[in-house]
């Protein structure tokens, strides 16, 4: 049995083999902060466990990965390795960070970040933490409320819908749950008892599921690679979402009505259970 920090280096000696076709000592030394002769063994360690994965390249001074190569310590995610990718280029994560070196010329569709106080951010995380409920001045939109005005909520969980933050919460004012965006929380009062039980937030415990698939009108060929993109199988792929997520889920992928009846070269992916989508969208207090 490795210990994680020993497993962790080999981890990242592989991450450098799969995604970036080799690695040196020096690599091992300046991610993890370790001696010359603990980096060393590390390497040899790996070529222990995965014998067949490593090629020293003299010209190179690094091991590269052998046309042989088989994970051992990771499993290979495009996924996670663009997330990586995309924290680098948006500046979330520093290079030395991300385990990766060699950077492709990487840009993002930006999206404005959101201004959210770190005492903000701090008193509602002790609020769900401690389970207790906090006023909070809070700046609505809606015509009711026009004003800041201070509420006090009990808030269990947070949402996130892709652009902006939210704190899933009771409020003790209209006496039920609801989703309060961090940044318009302009203030932090006191801390008090917390309102009902998380579990009584139905609409965010309960969850729904969105069946997608590619847009009637595009062609067979069309369809196989919407398919493929979207992971799907037998023409359709499930997205299971919380109903208090519904909403931000649909409108992130632009499927708030019925995109069957939008153009084909412009929308890929259609609900296909449109009428249960709607009513659960009923459900969830949205008007679609």
């Amino acid at each position: 049995m490795l210990k994680w920090g020993v497993e962790r280096r080999l981890e990242f000696i592989e991450f450098r083999l799969f995604w970036e076709g080799g690695v040196n000592r020096s690599d091992i030394i300046n991610m993890f902060d370790v001696s010359v002769p603990q980096a060393s063994k590390d390497l040899t360690l790996y070529q222990e466990h995965a014998p067949q994965n490593a090629v020293y390249d003299k010209s190179a001074k690094r091991y590269v990965a052998s046309e042989t190569f088989a994970p051992r310590f990771l499993t290979p995610d495009p996924s996670s390795y663009l997330s990586r990718l995309r924290s680098v280029a948006e500046g979330l994560v520093d290079l030395s960070d991300s385990w990766i070196t060699q950077v492709p010329d990487t840009d993002t569709a930006l999206t404005p970040r959101r201004d959210i106080d770190p005492d903000v951010l701090r008193a509602v995380l002790s609020a769900v933490r401690d389970r207790k409920s906090v006023d909070v001045l809070y700046q609505s939109m809606s015509k009711e409320r026009p004003d800041p005005a201070w509420r006090r909520i009990t808030p269990h969980a947070f949402g996130y819908d892709g652009l902006r933050w939210h704190a899933r919460a009771y409020c003790h004012v209209t006496d039920r749950f609801k989703d309060f965006l961090l940044p318009r929380i302009l203030g932090i009062g006191e801390m008090g008892e917390g309102g009902p039980d998380p579990f009584d937030d139905v609409l965010w415990q309960e969850r729904f599921g969105v069946e997608i698939g590619p847009h009637p009108d595009l062609t067979t060929s069309q369809k196989a690679v919407v398919a493929k993109d979207f992971s799907m199988e037998r023409g359709s792929a499930v997205l299971t979402v919380r109903y208090a997520m519904l909403f931000y889920v649909l409108k992130r992928l632009v499927l708030l009505d019925d995109a069957s009846k939008r153009p084909a070269r412009s929308q890929h992916i259609v609900v296909i259970n449109w009428n249960e989508t709607e009513a659960a969208l009923r459900k969830a207090e949205y008007a679609a």
